[in-house]
């Protein structure tokens, strides 16, 4: 094995150049991001200043905005104080309103100035409620604006005194419907001492016509004696079906004309005594016993007795009785004399009255 000489050295690596280079670009990477670094503090600070600038300008305007809040709701807390003590006076005047009202309902409209009063109180009543939907209209309009102006404070003032005139007229008015119903109590005191008299008058009328129907029935018991199918009940003369008509018929038999005949003369010789102002009738009423009936000519005892009682006032008619004298009606069986069930029940209940009564 060779060994080399003492005096042989291996060749050096320089790497300082390559080292130097590396530093020198890291230290320009430094540099660079410290540059930007700073730019963007400076861009950042100066956004902030303006981000606080802007949040001061707002605080401001915040401040104002809740100073004129305040203010509004004062304005709005007097406004409506004052609306509340209008709705109270309207509420007064409508309560004066409905008591006048209801006295004018109960006076009796006895003359032109009553009914000239009733109009002009409806005229001021409806002016009062025009008043009253301004007032609503202008409540509206002040709590969706939530202002206050003056032109809104002229109307109100303005309604104010119109309220107060408009109570001196109700107050006129009171006066004269009180005027009005103190002549009405005299009127009516009059109507109801003209009422006493008429009800004298009437109730002698009335006498006058008893005295005339007893002396017709008297007449009548004479002529016609004491027969048990003719007689008197109550205030009505009763004839038994049997003595003017055939069972089941409606028609006047020659014997059934007879037996009427005195009757109809009596009724003309009382009647020509009876004052002309007095409105009499004979009253002709048909009645049946409750067997029905039912034939063509008679569906029911309705047909049957109205027909007899028809028959009856045709031939008194024919005797010379006024028609405007006469009036027939018809009962069926619904006014029975004897209610009970018996051949004798049922003979007494077929009859027919004749009543002298007023019309």
């Amino acid at each position: 094995m060779a060994i080399a000489p003492r005096n042989f050295r291996r060749p050096s690596i320089d790497i300082w150049p390559g080292f130097v280079d590396a530093l020198s670009q890291l230290l320009m990477v430094i540099i660079f991001i410290l540059l930007v670094f700073t730019a963007g503090q400076f861009y950042l600070s100066a956004a902030l200043s303006g981000r606080e600038e802007a949040l001061h300008k707002l605080q401001q305007q915040v401040d104002a905005l809740a100073s004129l809040l305040s203010l509004e709701r004062g304005s709005n807390a007097d406004l409506q104080s004052q609306s509340a003590r209008l709705q109270a006076q309207l509420k007064s005047v409508q309560a004066e309103r409905d008591k006048l009202s209801a006295q004018v309902a109960e006076l009796t409209p006895m003359a032109n100035q009553a009914a000239k009063l009733r109009e002009k109180s409806d005229e001021l009543v409806a002016s009062l409620g025009a008043e009253q939907q301004q007032t609503a209209v202008t409540q509206q309009a002040l709590a969706a604006e939530k202002s206050i102006s003056a032109d809104a404070l002229a109307k109100v003032e303005l309604l104010n005194q119109q309220i107060a005139a408009l109570r001196q007229q109700l107050s006129v008015i009171a006066a004269a419907l009180d005027i009005s119903e103190a002549k009405v109590k005299s009127q009516q005191t009059q109507i109801a001492d003209l009422g006493k008299k008429l009800n004298v008058a009437l109730a002698n009328k009335v006498e006058e016509l008893a005295r005339y129907r007893s002396e017709f029935f008297g007449r009548l018991q004479a002529i016609l004696g004491n027969r048990p199918d003719i007689h008197i009940v109550g205030d009505r003369f009763v004839f038994q079906s049997e003595v003017l008509f055939a069972p089941g018929s409606a028609d006047l038999t020659d014997a059934a004309k007879k037996e009427l005949d005195p009757v109809i003369d009596a009724l003309k010789q009382i009647a020509a005594k009876i004052p002309h102002d007095i409105n009499w009738v004979l009253q002709v009423n048909g009645h049946t016993d409750h067997n029905p009936i039912k034939t063509p000519q008679f569906p029911s005892n309705w047909e049957l007795s109205t027909a007899r009682a028809l028959s009856v006032v045709r031939y008194a008619t024919s005797k010379g009785i006024p028609a405007n004298r006469l009036v027939a009606a018809g009962f069926a069986d619904t006014q029975p004399i004897d209610p009970t069930s018996n051949p004798e029940a049922y003979r007494r209940n077929r009859r027919i009255e004749l009543k002298l009564t007023e019309h």
